[in-house]
């Protein structure tokens, strides 16, 4: 499975800094990942909802580590190059 496409939409917000989409083989989407900023440096959430115990549970996640990491670091980068270009067009 290739990551074909990322889409980073940066928020205004303490914490929440950006939504992500991302596209697998062109041909499946998953919306609303979210970037965190935590304890430890950024986080990349996957899309949730909340259950009625007020807790959440992911709807779509990576099933292994190593794709995880993948996944992060690819949204990661393409977050920090929608900072960067933001800071040179002053938005």
């Amino acid at each position: 499975m290739n990551i074909t496409e990322i889409r980073v939409h940066l928020c205004d917000e303490d914490k929440l800094k950006a939504f992500a989409t991302v596209t697998f083989d062109n041909c499946f989407v998953v919306r609303n990942m979210k970037i965190i900023s935590g304890n430890k440096g950024l986080i990349l959430c996957m899309p949730s909802r909340r259950l009625e115990d007020g807790t959440y549970k992911d709807i779509a996640h990576p099933i292994t580590v190593e794709f995880r990491k993948i996944l992060e670091d690819q949204v990661l980068a393409h977050y920090a190059m929608e900072v960067k270009k933001s800071a040179k067009t002053g938005a």
